[in-house]
């Protein structure tokens, strides 16, 4: 975080304080992934959240304003993919299984 005067301590309290118990009230969370050299904060939406239509709202809305507001050197907040690993492994085995069975056709 060369240059940032905010520490991820000190954005990691924010969403402690005050993103956290609003998420919770609805059955979320969130979980602070990264704080950039270039003043990203890249976060996960969990529980419900993590498949809530309006994640992106809740994400400008709530998030990135209650970090900006504190700390306006922050560019943004970035959402991580909400797609598990397992899942997509999953994905991967069905599109091979269709590739090879569209190969085996004639």
């Amino acid at each position: 975080m060369a240059g940032l005067k905010t520490t991820r301590e000190k954005i990691a309290a924010v969403i402690d304080n005050e993103v956290r118990p609003s998420l919770q009230q609805h059955g979320g969370d969130i979980e602070l992934l990264d704080v950039t050299a270039d003043a990203w904060v890249r976060v996960k939406l969990t529980g419900a959240c993590s498949t809530c239509p309006g994640a992106r709202q809740t994400l400008s809305e709530i998030v990135e304003k209650a970090l900006q507001e504190k700390y306006p050197e922050i560019r943004g907040v970035l959402l991580e993919s909400q797609v598990s690993n397992e899942l997509i492994q999953a994905a991967l085995q069905i599109l091979r299984r269709n590739t090879v069975e569209r190969e085996g056709a004639c």
